[in-house]
């Protein structure tokens, strides 16, 4: 008996400390969803409460850390699931536009600010290019919920909205792959372009010829003995094609992206398996978000320099989508083009995903990650209360 007993205080402890980080998730996504705010900056909130520069409660451990790479996967998963592959393929030219545009001018601008000598005294290209890439992807789950609750998922601003958001998340994560790639070594331009090719292969793979394949035989699963047949396919192949994206030098996300687009035809008309999902998604990605708010080091905070720097990335992160995806869209009118902009400024948990890939490597310090997260949770929470208005002002017109 007093051999076992170090071991179940332990696993009190560790229980006790999910129980925490699970239960202060939701309690503070609720009260942030009550004050219609995003959830996830209500998540990240309650990692900073219960850590370390908060109460202390809860500090990052191993089973922490396994948590929260499940949860960013199975987030990914779940974006993936509900993307269909006709949706990246034939959103039309303005969205592909609106899309490009809001990934060169971010990366540009994010990779320029920190190269200018308020912000450049210690930090390298590849420090500054993280910084830019976590400047580029838009939250499709962020504008989605927003333009859901405003009704107006069926106008054609929104539809473009989320039609190059999913198109900018995919670029998003190939410049992710690039970047991530670089920051092993020296810049290989050879190995960059391989890398780069391979993405594209392997996402021309899963939504030409692996989705359409997924489809015919998804009625073949009905006829499995197992249990929740489809369901354990399905994470089955959500963790096989993320480990297959490490293999060849892509993120696990990006994996986990693409599995979930190749089944979305698939589970259209599969309302059990995405309920299943969502619900292994509700339960594993507030680790994910309250793992962020475990580690952010709120002593770099105490420079002025710091933050300096998440004011002006702040800036540049909602000038450079108002202007490079309004251009875009500017057939749209004025008014079109300043809701199209808009609704893609929120940069979400992609943002965050790539700010922690960068300090999981080791690329990026707390005090950058700690601007980059900043300018998350910023974008992300500017967004909605600014296309309220845009949107009110067209019920106006039509009225």
């Amino acid at each position: 008996m007093p051999a076992t007993a170090p071991s179940n205080a332990h696993d009190v402890e560790l229980l006790f400390g999910l129980f925490l980080m699970f239960g202060a998730a939701k309690l503070t996504a609720e009260i942030f969803e009550r004050f219609r705010q995003p959830a996830v900056v209500g998540e990240i909130l309650a990692g900073v409460l219960i850590g370390h520069y908060g109460f202390g409660w809860v500090e990052p451990n191993e089973v922490t850390h396994l948590l929260s790479e499940l949860g960013v996967v199975f987030l990914m998963f779940n974006v993936g699931l509900e993307t269909k592959p006709a949706q990246i393929l034939g959103v039309g030219g303005t969205a592909t536009l609106v899309a490009v545009l809001g990934v060169i001018l971010p990366l540009a601008a994010g990779y320029a600010l920190m190269r200018l000598p308020p912000f450049a005294d210690g930090v390298s290209n590849i420090e500054a290019l993280f910084v830019g890439t976590a400047m580029v992807a838009t939250s499709v789950g962020i504008t989605a919920r927003t333009l859901a609750s405003l009704g107006q998922l069926g106008s054609q601003s929104a539809r473009i909205i989320l039609g190059a958001a999913v198109i900018d998340d995919v670029l998003g994560l190939l410049v992710l792959a690039a970047v991530s790639s670089a920051a092993q070594g020296t810049v290989d331009v050879g190995a960059l372009s391989l890398s780069a090719l391979l993405a594209l292969a392997f996402i021309a793979f899963m939504a030409l010829l692996a989705a359409p394949a997924l489809t015919r035989a998804a009625p073949h699963a009905l006829r499995l003995r197992v249990g929740n047949a489809e369901f354990a396919l399905a994470i089955s192949l959500c963790l096989g094609v993320a480990a297959a994206a490490v293999k060849i030098g892509v993120a696990a996300i990006i994996g986990a992206f693409l599995a979930g687009m190749a089944l979305a035809e698939a589970a259209e008309k599969r309302h059990d398996l995405h309920a299943q999902v969502k619900g292994a998604t509700e339960l594993l990605v507030p680790f994910f978000l309250v793992n962020i708010g475990l580690q952010l080091d709120l002593s770099v905070f105490a420079d002025r320099r710091t933050l300096l720097l998440a004011a002006a990335l702040i800036a540049v992160a909602v000038i450079t989508k108002l202007i490079g995806c309004g251009l875009g869209a500017l057939r749209l009118g004025r008014r079109g083009a300043l809701q199209v902009g808009v609704g893609m400024i929120p940069r979400g948990e992609v943002g965050i995903v790539v700010a922690q890939i960068g300090l999981a490597m080791g690329v990026i310090d707390n005090r950058l990650f700690g601007a980059v997260l900043v300018m998350a949770c910023a974008t992300t929470i500017i967004a909605p209360p600014l296309l309220r208005p845009l949107y009110a002002r067209t019920h106006e017109a039509a009225g």
